[in-house]
């Protein structure tokens, strides 16, 4: 289906961060998708590894200046863009000097997970939302690639449901093979219950840890994508109904999931 709009929202993108599973099909997938004539947009953190000047990031002063509140605290939100010239395509970066800053994405220097990585992830996560709404650009699907990204289709069918840019809205979950095992900060559950979303909700994540915010994220999608070749058994399990894409890694897989993208469109519009 030509002229549909994707969203894609991810955890890590090269080449602003080094090459991974994850990193490449965030940067090439997009544009593969453009090239067979969607329109698209893309997002990712601004970690502050990230080089600005060797990679041409600008702020976007009229999307910048917003804050975003997290237990009780203003977070001033700025959106960075670069451009990838060879692809045609842009990236937007969300940025705080209280959250991105930092020289390292998740992890200190000696492999420690950041505290609060847990309002990093809803500083992103609303970052995002905010800055779509300010593009006033509708997405018929939202592609989100990465645990890190996991909180996006919870603010999307809990608390912006009703917005009519995402009214009718897909979300297509990616889960990728980068566990972590120090769960994130426990009151998680307690911040995103100030946030407007019920306590039942959020059962799942009780224990934040990489399994229980994929499955937070499932439970929030339309679908489903297996972007490694091997996920946590605990998540498998986890995928009922959901319609589900298995990991593929053949040169074509653009146009495998692009033809995923048409069923769920399809899908939706039969039902």
């Amino acid at each position: 289906m030509e002229n549909t709009k994707v969203l894609y929202i991810s955890q890590e993108i090269t080449p602003y961060l080094p090459e991974t599973e994850m990193s490449l099909i965030a940067r090439n997938l997009p544009q593969g998708i453009q090239e067979r004539g969607r329109e698209i947009r893309t997002f990712m953190p601004k970690y502050g590894c990230i080089n600005e000047r060797r990679n041409q990031l600008h702020e976007v002063i009229r999307l910048s200046g917003m804050n975003i509140i997290i237990s009780d605290t203003d977070h001033p939100l700025i959106i960075k863009v670069a451009s990838i010239q060879t692809a045609r395509m842009q990236v937007y970066f969300i940025d705080n000097d209280d959250y991105f800053q930092r020289k390292h994405i998740l992890q200190d220097d000696t492999g420690e997970f950041f505290d609060d990585n847990d309002e990093r992830a809803i500083f992103f996560a609303r970052g995002v939302i905010e800055t779509v709404k300010k593009l006033q650009w509708a997405p018929d699907i939202v592609h989100c690639h990465g645990w890190f990204t996991s909180l996006i289709p919870l603010y999307l069918r809990k608390v912006f449901y009703d917005d009519p840019l995402f009214l009718d809205t897909k979300i297509i979950m990616s889960v990728y093979n980068n566990e972590f095992n120090k769960p994130l900060n426990k009151k998680l559950r307690n911040k995103l219950l100030s946030e407007g979303i019920t306590g039942d909700e959020l059962n799942i994540i009780k224990e934040p840890n990489y399994v229980n915010l994929n499955k937070l994220a499932i439970s929030m999608s339309d679908a489903v994508i297996i972007g490694s070749d091997k996920i946590n058994a605990g998540i498998i399990k986890y995928i009922k109904d959901k319609p589900i894409l298995q990991y593929y890694n053949g040169d074509n897989y653009i146009d495998i999931y692009s033809d995923f993208y048409n069923k769920i469109l399809t899908e939706i519009v039969d039902a």
